[in-house]
């Protein structure tokens, strides 16, 4: 039996990559001494609101069938929240509503290039990027996010990328894994890049409401870029509220229109109930986001400080987000071989940097999304586990 080519080129890009994490999970099951630090599951339920808010919506009967594009409420709502960051006029048709942000982005990539095209990503890249983009054929061009320029995209290692292949540039800011931020000096620096090659900018903007003490920047609020930006979000991170696979798209009228057959080709509607909460949450300040960014921004600096004397590490503090990476300094260890001999050994599950893209090598990502007594136990045993095998 033959297969498409879609499935030789994601064939390792699944689930391979969260390997650690998937195993940790297992183990987990006969041993509670495990400590998962793996992936961005935030430690706190949705709001209280939001739940009643779903619940009473599914006891009114929203529970029946709704369009490609989404519920009336909710594209209101969006174009409500958009409409203050763009000089743009926004309406409804700016926007298209999809189960979270990770169909989202695919949806996106899928319509704006095909086989051959190329986006330009920067690396550390989140784990899932390259899996989408190969989906449609395109090829992932990784860009270097450097420690000394505080992980940002840096103009001149874009230039050095650019070919008549590019067709885009995935900017993910607030970032993952990195936690790195982007000002609006950075975006300003890619008007002429985008305006001479013609490209698209993608901007997953997942993490907008977890920076931790400066504000958030869109190129939507840059009028140059605005009208070549497509953006991605959800309420996963800003709510606390993963499980519920509520995200949309918002890019110009023409965009969507063009995005819309696929999705109604792929599921035709999210939920009335899940809409209904959606409309709500970002009509409404997340006080779980306040809270959330209070929370990650404490426990970065416990774990920094924690480990602070650890020989042969070094954490990195983050400016956002909700994880951090340790720098590995050591001769004999890969960042794979530290991740699996420190859940065998001690029982903590981390992330290998390499799952985040070639410059993730040499790191490994904590999430810091687990109480604070708990982290500062996964601290002890890892410098416990350090101090063993240097």
């Amino acid at each position: 039996m033959k297969f498409s080519k879609l499935t030789d080129r994601i064939s390792q890009l699944g689930s391979d990559k969260w390997l650690v994490h998937l195993e940790a999970r297992k183990l987990k099951k006969n041993n509670p001494n495990i400590i998962e630090l793996t992936i961005g599951e935030p430690d706190q339920l949705p709001p209280n609101e939001l739940i009643q808010k779903c619940y009473e919506s599914m006891i009114s009967g929203r529970t029946k069938y709704s369009n490609g594009r989404g519920e009336e409420s909710l594209l209101e709502a969006l174009a409500k929240k958009y409409q203050s960051r763009t000089s743009l006029k926004v309406s409804k048709n700016n926007f298209l509503c999809l189960p979270g942000t990770q169909t989202a982005l695919f949806a996106t990539v899928m319509c704006l290039v095909e086989e051959g095209d190329e986006i330009l990503v920067g690396d550390p890249y989140y784990a899932t990027y390259e899996g989408i983009i190969k989906s449609s054929g395109a090829n992932l061009i990784p860009i270097p996010l450097r420690e000394e320029h505080d992980f940002s995209l840096q103009e001149n290692d874009i230039r050095k990328k650019i070919t008549n292949k590019s067709k885009a540039i995935l900017l993910n800011y607030p970032h993952n894994p990195t936690g790195g931020i982007l000002k609006k000096k950075d975006l300003s620096k890619l008007v002429d890049i985008v305006e001479k090659n013609n490209l698209w900018i993608i901007s997953d903007e997942v993490y907008e409401e977890l920076i931790f003490s400066e504000d958030f920047i869109s190129p939507l609020e840059i009028e140059s870029l605005a009208k070549r930006t497509v953006v991605v979000s959800s309420i996963s991170k800003s709510h606390a509220a993963p499980g519920f696979r509520s995200g949309w798209v918002f890019a110009q009228a023409d965009v969507i229109n063009k995005m819309l057959p696929l999705a109604e080709t792929m599921l035709f509607g999210n939920q009335p109930f899940i809409a209904d909460m959606t409309a709500y949450a970002i009509s409404n300040k997340s006080k779980t986001a306040i809270k959330m960014k209070t929370d990650y921004e404490r426990r970065a600096k416990l774990i920094c400080k924690k480990l602070a004397k650890t020989k042969n590490i070094r954490p990195i503090m983050p400016k956002s987000g909700m994880f951090i990476l340790i720098k590995l300094e050591l001769k004999n260890y890969s960042d794979e071989k530290f991740a699996w001999e420190l859940l065998r050994t001690e029982g903590i599950a981390v992330m290998p940097g390499s799952s985040f893209g070639l410059n993730g090598k040499d790191l490994i990502r904590l999430s810091l999304t687990v109480p604070d007594n708990k982290l500062e136990k996964a601290c002890e045993r890892i410098d416990e586990f350090v101090r063993n095998i240097v």
